[in-house]
């Protein structure tokens, strides 16, 4: 691995595998979202070329992946509750975006084609922990158009033989995430000094994974000959509910404020409800020796400093 393209690299998990790309000595090209601002984001500072676009354009897309011997294909749609409102728009970037980033790596000859995945894909857990062979679930228009970016994606390995590797990553936490996710929604909070943390659904169970410890999932499955044309879980093999994961911060910040329901409606439908996930990633170990370094209280509390570093809680009204 020579040089290596990342669409969907400014994003939370896009930019750590950047930084993780870069530590091994990776020329890295970025394919970030277009600002007409033209803010780096969270590619600030870093040593990338930067290729603004969108994957919706085939064009743009094929430019980006020539000269490039290996990509990661990040970019997504990925808010849940937007999907509900605006299907049609995630179907465009993530199935459509991702034919033209399969298509242009099929042209370019590229030597491997990491997509990503997500385990929203599963569903609500028929059975625990979640293999690969867990049937997929399209239990929101979010999962459903990830559903069908896998099968495109693979579709290229069966049918033209593109070196394709699928990575299925359960719930990625860490520093950069954005403040919609429940780890930085309730550290912003308790930053903020809230008495009261208020919270959807408290037992609805999640495989939460260290953002760097994903990273090095997505580069083993780049170098592992095995990972072609498999579809691999990188999660961490623990779970918790959402109401222990709100006490354990409410105890890492040293906060004494108490978990309540939300007063507000909840804004997903109770069928697409997804009430547990973990992950059995045994598969990532036999065939690319990837394992989660990071224990869960480590990782939240390198966190709750980015968060606090951040000021993300001076928006918050206590």
């Amino acid at each position: 691995m020579k040089k290596a393209l990342v669409t969907g690299a400014e994003g939370f998990v896009g930019s750590t595998l950047v930084d993780t790309l870069l530590a091994e000595g990776v020329e890295v090209r970025a394919l970030a979202h277009y600002k007409p601002y033209g803010d780096r984001g969270n590619l600030a500072g870093k040593d990338v070329e930067v290729v603004a676009g969108d994957v919706r354009d085939a064009g743009l897309v094929m430019d980006a992946v020539n000269g490039c011997d290996t990509v990661f294909h990040l970019a997504a749609l990925i808010g849940i509750p937007y999907s509900y409102r605006a299907p049609e728009s995630y179907v465009q970037t993530n199935v459509t975006g991702t034919h033209n980033v399969a298509q242009a790596c099929l042209r370019a000859g590229v030597s491997r084609l990491v997509h990503t995945s997500t385990s929203e894909v599963y569903g609500t857990a028929r059975f625990v922990p979640i293999t690969e062979e867990h049937p997929i679930q399209p239990q929101s228009p979010y999962s459903a158009s990830k559903i069908g970016a896998d099968m495109m994606a693979l579709s290229y390995w069966h049918a033209f033989g593109l070196p394709v590797a699928v990575v299925r990553p359960f719930n990625v936490y860490g520093p950069r995430q954005s403040a919609r996710a429940v780890i930085p929604a309730i550290l912003a909070q308790l930053h903020a000094g809230a008495t009261e943390i208020e919270l959807g659904a408290l037992t609805p169970t999640r495989d939460f994974t260290f953002a760097e410890d994903t990273a090095r999932g997505f580069l083993a499955a780049a170098r592992a000959d095995k990972t072609v044309g498999e579809v691999v879980n990188v999660g961490s093999g623990r779970e918790i509910s959402i109401g222990d994961l709100a006490e354990l911060l409410i105890e890492i910040t040293g906060s004494s404020a108490t978990v309540a329901p939300a007063r507000a409606e909840r804004v997903r439908p109770a069928g697409s409800e997804v009430h547990r996930l973990l992950s059995d990633s045994s598969k990532a170990q036999a065939l690319m020796g990837w394992s989660p370094r990071v224990p869960l209280r480590e990782g939240l509390v390198r966190t709750s400093a980015w968060v606090a570093a951040q000021g993300l809680g001076t928006g918050y009204q206590v």
